[in-house]
């Protein structure tokens, strides 16, 4: 009978491969070496300031055409003034409309938008004030009957 040496080779084989990659993982992680919070190395822009962009200049060279600011709608364009009710001098109501929302009916003394009051009423007209008995913002009267 004949002995084979085969499984004994085969054993001794992957032996020395894994072995030796073992060592070639261990030389590989000590080449590398501690990692130290050093220095970055130097690089053309570590030195060099950020160039400024002209953002309106680029938007011109990719074609935007200048836009006109929109000016904020002035006071007396947010009220539309639909009817009123005149009573002695601290009496009377007003229909009023804000934002192009609907109407409300509001009294005299009472608010009409944020730091406005109405304060008088007189045949087609109001006055709105930020007090009661302080002079007058706003002056609104009605559209002229068609």
């Amino acid at each position: 009978m004949l002995q084979t040496r085969h499984p004994f080779l085969l054993v001794r084989t992957a032996s020395w491969a894994v072995w030796t990659l073992a060592a070639f993982s261990a030389l590989a992680w000590g080449l590398r070496g501690p990692v130290s919070a050093g220095p970055e190395p130097l690089s053309p822009s570590a030195h060099t300031p950020a160039a400024e962009v002209n953002m309106e200049g680029a938007a011109r060279s990719l074609g935007a055409q200048p836009v006109a600011e929109v000016a904020a709608p002035s006071l007396a364009s947010r009220f539309q003034l639909l009817g009123v009710l005149t009573g002695g001098p601290y009496e009377g109501a007003a229909l009023i409309a804000l934002d192009g929302k609907p109407a409300k009916p509001v009294r005299v003394g009472a608010v009409v938008a944020e730091g406005l009051v109405l304060q008088s009423t007189q045949g087609r007209r109001v006055n709105l004030g930020a007090s009661l008995q302080g002079p007058a913002v706003l002056t609104l009267e009605l559209p002229a009957k068609k």
